[in-house]
């Protein structure tokens, strides 16, 4: 029996130089680099999941974290089924403002589903447990640790976000 094929936007969230770029190359293309490339406006790539009985083909926005264009933000949000948010772990205040990427996102989306990540595990964590506390008592969710350097959580981050946007297609 043939698959059934279906398409979902998910979109990558948080602010400047917490390494959504780099998760995407990672998980698209399994490839980092260590320089650091502002992100103008979005970007959108491609990656296709074959699960059990769908074949889930995501096209991942890639979301300029720069606070002065955040009015761009609601357009980019525009029809997206699910985000993931994510923080920089050496970086605390990046872990502060997930709330605010959570608001803004489903202020134009709706209630759908949003994955928070912890990125650069390969780094000495600077996020205080009470920040973490935090950020999950208001989300009702804690951060997953990810490592867009060594790959760490990544596929599986994706993957998780994509079962989720399949359960609430409907």
């Amino acid at each position: 029996m043939e698959k059934k094929r279906v398409i979902r936007k998910v979109c990558l969230l948080g602010d400047g130089g917490v390494g959504k770029t780099s998760l995407i190359s990672r998980y698209v293309l399994n490839c980092f680099s260590d320089e650091y490339i502002v992100s103008f406006g979005t970007k959108v790539s491609k990656k296709v999941i074959d699960y059990e009985d769908v074949q889930l083909t995501l096209m991942i926005w890639d979301i300029l974290g720069q606070n002065v264009n955040r009015s761009l933000h609601a357009a980019y949000y525009s029809g997206a089924n699910g985000a993931l948010l994510v923080c920089d772990s050496t970086r605390p205040e990046t872990l502060d403002h997930l709330p605010g990427w959570a608001e803004d996102f489903r202020a134009v989306v709706g209630d759908k589903p949003v994955l928070l990540l912890a990125n650069k595990s390969d780094l000495e964590c600077h996020l205080p447990a009470e920040g973490r506390k935090a950020v999950r008592d208001r989300l009702g969710q804690g951060l997953r640790s990810t490592s867009a350097r060594t790959g760490e959580g990544v596929q599986q981050a994706f993957e998780d976000l994509g079962r989720l946007v399949l359960e609430a297609r409907g």
